[in-house]
């Protein structure tokens, strides 16, 4: 009677691990790497060519091609990490769970037309008023490019 239990627990036990498992993207991260996201966030200059590790809650992940994810930076602020379609595909499933992720600061400039189309977009999305001429300086964003990622087991 025990040795049938073999069968059963033991294999369940092992499953359990493997859901309970880490997910990596691209390399391996180099944790001794870790910078706090809030100074980076403050003072992105700082970091501009230089491989950093962020942690952080995963407040969303991109719906379509899993190409991007949102790090929580404060309660109401965010950085981007993003990379080309495919390279590393992140599960939505993601969201809500501790990510590491490796890899360059880059800033990201656009033109003012381009910076009013956004916010007009994103004030539409959000049902509320907007007037484009209230925008004169183009709009500017920071981005990780990730190497490595991975996406921390509960």
């Amino acid at each position: 009677m025990i040795n049938k239990w073999k069968f059963f627990v033991v294999p369940a036990l092992f499953c359990g691990q493997l859901l309970a498992a880490s997910l990596q993207f691209g390399g391996v991260v180099d944790k001794t790497l870790v910078t706090d996201i809030r100074k980076v966030a403050a003072a992105p200059e700082q970091f501009l060519g230089k491989t950093i590790t962020l942690q952080s809650q995963i407040v969303s992940v991109c719906q379509k091609k899993g190409c991007w994810m949102q790090l929580a930076v404060t309660s109401d602020s965010t950085l981007k990490i993003k990379v080309r379609d495919g390279d590393m595909v992140f599960p939505v499933s993601a969201r809500g769970k501790q990510a590491l992720a490796m890899g360059q600061l880059v800033k990201i400039e656009q033109d003012l037309a381009s910076s009013r189309e956004q916010l007009a977009a994103e004030a539409r999305a959000q049902g509320k008023k907007f007037d484009p001429a209230t925008v004169t300086q183009p709009l500017i964003s920071w981005q990780l490019v990730p190497t490595a990622v991975e996406i921390l087991a509960e």
